[in-house]
C-alpha cells in the first residue's frame, strides 16, 4: 500500500518571480552544486523551458551505500542513483500553475510520484505538493516509505529555503 504526502512551500516573492527562477538553467544548475557537499555526485542531466510550453528538468545524484540508513542498505546493495524528474506547465497568473514531478532508481525497490501546483497568496505564493511513495520490499515496505517521507520532507524545506535565498540574489 502506498503512502501519501501534502507539502507547502510558502514564499514571500510573487508566483511569478518563483515561475522565472525555476525557467532559468543556472536555478538549477546552482542547485546540484548546492548538492554536491552532501553528494559529490550530481549532475543536471537535461533541462527545457519555453514559456508557452513551461519547463522540464533531469537531475541525477548519487548517494554511496554507506551513507544510506541502515534499513535502506539492507535492499541497496550498490550505491543509490537518483534520477529526478520535475515539471512546470504553462504560468497562469490567475489561475494555478501545475507540475508533476518523479524520482526513480535503477533496480530500486519502490516509486516516488507527485503533482504540484504554484498558485499566488496575499502574501506571495505557495507551491503545493503532493506525493505518493510505494516500496514493493515485503516486511520493510512501511518503514521505507516513511523513511522516504520524512527525508523527502526535509528536502521539500531544504529547497523552498533554497529558492527564496536565490530569488532574492537573482531576480
Amino acid at each position: 500500500m502506498a503512502r501519501r504526502l501534502s507539502y507547502s512551500a510558502r514564499y514571500p516573492q510573487p508566483a511569478e518571480k518563483l515561475y522565472q527562477a525555476q525557467m532559468e538553467r543556472q536555478y538549477w544548475e546552482d542547485m546540484m552544486a548546492g548538492f554536491q557537499m552532501l553528494s559529490p555526485h550530481c549532475e543536471g542531466a537535461e533541462f527545457t523551458s519555453d514559456p508557452s510550453v513551461g519547463m522540464r528538468v533531469t537531475l541525477k545524484q548519487t548517494l554511496g551505500r554507506d551513507q544510506l540508513p541502515p534499513i535502506a542498505q539492507t535492499v541497496m546493495m550498490k550505491d543509490m542513483i537518483i534520477t529526478r524528474e520535475e515539471s512546470f506547465g504553462v504560468f497562469h497568473p490567475e489561475d494555478v500553475t501545475a507540475g508533476e514531478y518523479n524520482a526513480s532508481i535503477p533496480a530500486g525497490p519502490g516509486s516516488l510520484t507527485g503533482v504540484q501546483e504554484l498558485f499566488a497568496t496575499d502574501s506571495g505564493c505557495t507551491i503545493r505538493k503532493t506525493t505518493e511513495v510505494k516500496v514493493y520490499v515485503p516486511f520493510v515496505n512501511h518503514k521505507l516509505e516513511q523513511l522516504m517521507l520524512v527525508n523527502l520532507v526535509d528536502l521539500f524545506r531544504a529547497e523552498a529555503e533554497y529558492a527564496k535565498d536565490w530569488i532574492d540574489k537573482n531576480l
